[in-house]
């Protein structure tokens, strides 16, 4: 059974716990560690064997390593917590269709359930995906009442993602499973050692950006993702999903502000749907033969194309989600670029 709750004063009672963070040394894990830990909960961090990203080197937390996919080994990482954030999963889109993102995303979420029942935890926090709801414009982003509409781009991240979420609140209907799931749109910020989402920032830095297609997308800053996933142990309501983003942004206007806060030149040439289609082609032509992740794939170049928006509203009066303007958040993330060697070349 998990321990009971502690209770300590912060402009009130608020009550604290012992949470296991999975993927706790990803850049989003890294940042709920320190908002879970500043907010007074313990953290045991449940860390991938033989992995080393340094990210939370220094911080007060009790690493636990172990396979997401072992079931006996999520128990005993889970005893003795009061609720677990998980923050585990493939965002690989490449190969369209893969046996091993599906496992990650859909059958490590099922074992994680049955290991929350049995060791009895109070809170179950699930980082989905903004993906699961269908996008809107600008003027009408998508909302939590959005139908999914991303089964379109034959993705196994999205569709995986979605699966595991519809799966998790039909277990919170029919067995009442604590579970609060997280839907974060493209995140930007520090801790990015992999690098995932840098990747477009660490391009348009180096100049290997010619141009921005038509689309867009919702952006966050992780921290800001990371508030509204510990705020959800104690505040989110159970069966219920939160999109979890930030500026709506285009990718000429968001390419425009990474380039100004980098203090390098802007991609300048627009790229036609019919081109970015084309070379999206290409790509996975090319990729087909030699077995190689190409740089645009059809279904990236598909959804490149577009409008990716989204609204916070939910999360942000239900679980008191900041709004970091993008420019901070990629300025953290160069910031951290920077201090780790990843612009060494670029300086």
């Amino acid at each position: 059974m998990a321990l009971s709750l502690t209770m300590r004063t912060m402009g009130g009672s608020v009550p604290t716990m012992k949470v296991l963070v999975t993927g706790a040394d990803g850049m989003l894990g890294s940042y709920i560690c320190r908002i879970a830990l500043e907010q007074g909960h313990a953290v045991r961090a449940f860390l991938q064997p033989d992995r080393s990203t340094g990210t939370l080197e220094g911080l007060p937390v009790e690493s636990f390593t172990g396979d997401i996919l072992d079931d006996g080994r999520l128990r005993e990482g889970l005893t003795g917590c009061d609720a677990v954030i998980h923050t585990v999963a493939s965002t690989d889109v490449w190969p369209s269709r893969s046996a091993l993102v599906r496992r990650l995303n859909y059958d490590a979420v099922v074992g994680l359930a049955a290991a929350v029942r049995a060791c009895g935890l109070t809170r179950f926090v699930h980082i989905g995906t903004a993906n699961s709801f269908g996008p809107g414009s600008i003027d009408a982003p998508g909302t939590e009442d959005s139908p999914y509409t991303d089964g379109r781009f034959g993705l196994d991240y999205q569709d995986s993602k979605f699966a595991a979420q519809e799966w998790l609140l039909e277990q919170h209907r029919e067995n009442g499973l604590p579970v609060v799931v997280i839907n974060p749109s493209f995140m930007f910020g520090a801790y990015d050692s992999k690098p995932g989402s840098g990747q477009m920032i660490l391009a348009i830095c180096q100049g290997r950006t010619p141009g921005y297609p038509r689309g867009g997308k919702s952006y966050a800053h992780a921290r800001d993702v990371a508030v509204a996933a510990v705020n959800a142990l104690t505040r989110g309501t159970p069966g219920r999903c939160y999109l979890a983003g930030g500026e709506n942004l285009s990718y000429r206007d968001a390419f425009s502000v990474i380039a100004e806060v980098a203090g390098v030149k802007p991609p300048r040439l627009p790229l036609p749907s019919v081109l970015t289609i084309a070379a999206g082609c290409a790509g996975s032509l090319v990729a087909a033969v030699t077995r190689r992740r190409p740089a645009l794939s059809l279904p990236m170049a598909r959804l490149a194309i577009t409008d990716c928006y989204y609204s916070s509203a939910r999360a942000i009066t239900e679980l008191g989600m900041p709004q970091t303007p993008m420019r901070e958040a990629v300025a953290d993330a160069i910031a951290w670029f920077r201090e780790h060697g990843y612009l060494e070349a670029e300086q």
